[in-house]
């Protein structure tokens, strides 16, 4: 669901408008090696989970027609939701060529005048972050662990080393995050189209002992008569065909490093066709069987033993390696969609690191690099097999899903302005399917559902906790704010002018700042030009160079200047200022020093959140990473102020 950057972005941030020149088939190429990595591991065990036992309810008899409901189901279900869906539908709502609930989000309240509706949605934009976020720990979990249980097929006695192995493969994976990855970037493609083109292979090599399946599985009727005859069972059985579609969301929130007609083109042409093969072939493996006992032993891992022994060596360091790129390109998400929430308002600054020198897209971010490996490796620990984590896999790709299709209808509804009876339908449609599939991952809640409900609830507290504390914080210094057209007035005669330029940071456009408050009262210096300047984030990825700047001359060598942003470009300060031939003309940066105002809460007798959501965004004003390191400001100009404010 995320919007991702990934190491092999083919478009900088800095060029993104020409990022899309290069040719639809090159780009198409390089979406194979990000986009599709989650997805393309599913077939590890998304079908084997189907026929699995689940809440007590005993595993589903692997005979021809549960084997064909269940192809079917997982056809249809890749149809519905991510043909349809995603790439014919929601990648048509984009923010400027970028997709993912953040991106969508800020169009919405970009372009709505109605804030009545648009809070809501606020609210479930944000709770789709924090799925995110929940499946950003267990994808890497769930993907290397199945790969891992693999290795038990060519080396034998290996089931005692299969979760230490994984856990080491994990910590080397964010070991490595902060050297960047844009050399391993370049193995992507490679590594996932041969990975695929097995895929294809090894369903294939079984498919041509009985072609008949291919027509049962596109047949809906077979996927009808599976609940039909089974109820509780099929609908139990949802729960896991959908694990055959996590990942769906990436091809929204990477639609702005490829473009949709390039991932459109490589799921239509390959990566659809690969899986659905592979799919098959595995339901093929199963019909084969003489006896229900031989079918039986084969369904508890399909994929592994679908494999000649001849290639089993190589097919499963693929596999494995599949699964480290899948890994690796969440957790690049996380990175980026941490970024969008930085600049957006719902995250606290953080330190952020950038990799490469020539894509804005490849970044590091510390904390999230380290909370999210503790988080993967305890995943590891407490469920032990892939088989477990799978029951708590589905609740935050659903939840994520669901929340984009009521994103959907409001941009349908709204801002497309698209008739009651072309939207509704399609509305309907989806809700009916993501409902489906949500609520039969509810059923998992006691066997591990419950974890990433848990973390994405705690998440979202964080989120709106921070976002409504700014907002308070920002409601009582403009209250108490002196207007700085009277301020420029009176400051002239009651401080010293001195030679070069002051910048005062402020985040409104209105009052003065804080520190330039204490400056004058304390220091009694002002020097002969002062900027009060305001970094805007705008609720879209980047702002044309023509509505980048905006000053207003104050007089007595006042001038307040906000500097327009979009969300996926970088806040650099001094940069941005060196560009700037206004207010006073050009600046020089060893003439220039920067005031910063640090806060310091204090309690209200009217709190404007409760007291234990006060003393949580105190917690987190405490440990933002300083302005000076996210606005790229030079350590040897930089004099922090500090102040007192309540909420």
């Amino acid at each position: 669901m995320s919007s991702t950057a990934n190491p092999t972005d083919p478009v900088p941030a800095q060029n993104h408008a020409q990022g899309h020149r290069a040719s639809t088939g090159s780009l198409a190429i390089g979406a194979v090696g990000v986009v599709f990595g989650d997805i393309g591991t599913s077939p590890l065990y998304a079908f084997r989970e189907t026929f699995a036992s689940h809440n007590g309810v005993p595993g589903i008899t692997p005979d021809a027609e549960h084997i064909h409901g269940v192809l079917s189901l997982v056809f249809w279900s890749m149809m519905m939701v991510v043909t349809v869906k995603y790439v014919l539908t929601i990648m048509r709502a984009d923010n400027q060529g970028e997709g993912g609930s953040l991106a969508l989000l800020a169009l919405i309240k970009r372009t709505s005048d109605k804030a009545g509706w648009t809070a809501p949605l606020v609210l479930l934009g944000v709770f789709a972050t924090a799925l995110f976020y929940g499946d950003s720990m267990i994808t890497p979990a769930i993907s290397v662990l199945s790969a891992t249980e693999g290795l038990q097929y060519i080396v034998p006695g290996f089931k005692p080393w299969i979760v230490p192995t994984a856990v080491a493969i994990l910590f080397g994976l964010f070991a490595i995050q902060s050297r960047g990855t844009e050399r391993v970037g370049k193995l992507f493609s490679p590594v996932m189209l041969t990975y695929f083109v097995m895929l294809a292979t090894l369903g294939v090599m079984h498919l041509s002992a009985n072609p008949a399946i291919i027509l049962e599985t596109i047949n809906p009727l077979n996927a009808l008569r599976f609940f039909a005859t089974d109820g509780l069972v099929a609908f139990i059985a949802l729960g896991s065909v959908v694990l055959a579609v996590t990942g769906a969301e990436a091809l929204y929130a990477d639609m702005g490093h490829f473009g949709r007609k390039p991932i459109a083109l490589s799921w239509l042409s390959f990566v659809f066709p690969a899986l659905m093969l592979n799919y098959m072939g595995q339901g093929a493996l199963i019909l084969s069987q003489t006896s229900p006992e031989a079918a039986s032993a084969l369904i508890q891992d399909p994929f592994f033993l679908m494999i000649p022994d001849l290639v089993r060596v190589p097919v499963v360091i693929l596999a494995l390696l599949a699964t480290i790129i899948a890994s690796q390109a969440v957790i690049s998400g996380a990175f980026s969609l941490t970024q969008q929430a930085i600049q957006l308002g719902f995250i606290p600054r953080m330190e952020i690191h950038h990799t490469s020198a020539s894509a804005a897209g490849q970044i590091y971010i510390p904390a999230i690099n380290w909370g999210l490996m503790v988080m993967v490796i305890l995943l590891v620990l407490f469920f032990q097999s892939s088989s477990n984590l799978a029951a708590a896999y589905g609740i935050a790709v659903t939840g994520a899903m669901f929340i984009d299709t009521l994103l959907l209808a409001a941009v349908l509804f709204a801002l497309w302005r698209w008739p009651v009876w072309k939207a509704l339908p399609l509305v309907i449609v989806f809700l009916i399917v993501d409902v489906a599939y949500f609520g039969a991952n509810l059923i998992k809640v006691p066997q591990g559902g419950w974890v990433p409900l848990l973390i994405g609830f705690v998440i979202f507290t964080l989120l709106t906790t921070w976002s409504r504390g700014r907002e308070l914080m920002r409601a009582s210094m403009t209250e108490s704010a002196l207007p700085i057209e009277i301020f420029a007035k009176s400051a002239q005669n009651s401080a010293t002018r001195v030679l070069g330029t002051s910048v005062f940071m402020a985040s409104t456009n209105s009052g003065v700042p804080s520190a330039l408050l204490h400056n004058i009262k304390h220091n009694k210096v002002l020097h002969e030009r002062v900027l009060i300047l305001t970094v805007a984030v705008q609720g879209m990825p980047y702002v044309d160079e023509s509505e980048r700047y905006e000053c207003k001359d104050l007089g007595n060598g006042f001038y307040r200047v906000t500097i327009n942003c979009g969300f996926l470009e970088e806040t650099d300060v001094p940069k941005l200022l060196g560009t700037l031939d206004l207010c006073g003309g050009k600046f020089d940066m060893m003439h220039t020093s920067f005031f910063l105002s640090r806060q310091t809460l204090l309690p209200s007798s009217k709190p404007g959140m409760a007291i234990w959501r006060e003393k949580l965004f105190a917690w987190m004003l405490r440990n933002a990473a300083s302005a000076m390191a996210f606005f790229r400001l030079p350590t040897n100009r930089v004099v922090e102020l500090g102040s007192q404010v309540e909420i």
